[in-house]
């Protein structure tokens, strides 16, 4: 298995992308909630020489400058039955739109199971790539994001329909 990363400067910072042989595994903002151990990041390349890496900085520029709104990147996630469920349901969400933690858990079957979708979505590895962004709270607040409440709200005003944006002019 040939892990590595490499660090991608973005319009909200520098991100970490790391991936594993043919996947990209994890995308990560400085002082991410929950950041893997450095060791775990496999060995530092420039995003120049790995085709992968680089096509994940080339689609990440362009769906952060509103030029892309879905990506084409072969992804790995590794976690525990009701993370990968839950990250299935992120995977679903169309572009502009969003969701909260209550309706991923009715989906699961199991309203009460919203604090765990909450916990499952704050543990994406890949974020922006799959969208944790786009779940919010019940009442429509945002809530955390791993990534920063800033980012999180960057990223889903990025997203606002147009004729959203308009009326907001007026």
């Amino acid at each position: 298995m040939y892990t590595r990363h490499a660090l991608v400067d973005t319009v909200l910072g520098e991100v970490t992308v790391v991936a594993s042989d043919e996947a990209v595994v994890g995308v990560y903002f400085p002082h991410h909630w929950y950041m893997p151990a450095v060791d775990s990041l496999g060995t530092r390349v420039e995003v120049q020489g790995d085709a992968l890496l680089e096509a994940a900085r080339t689609q990440l520029t362009e769906y952060l400058g509103g030029d892309r709104t879905a990506f084409d990147l072969p992804t790995a996630t590794n976690g525990n039955p009701l993370q990968e469920q839950v990250w299935a349901i992120l995977r679903e969400i169309p572009y502009g739109e969003t969701t909260t933690y209550g309706e991923i858990a009715e989906r699961l079957g199991d309203k009460a199971l919203a604090q765990a979708v909450g916990q499952a979505n704050g543990h994406n590895p890949i974020s922006i790539i799959v969208p944790c962004h786009r779940v919010v709270g019940k009442s429509g607040k945002l809530t955390g994001y791993a990534g920063g409440l800033k980012r999180k709200q960057f990223l889903l005003e990025l997203e606002e329909p147009e004729q959203l944006k308009a009326a907001k002019l007026f």
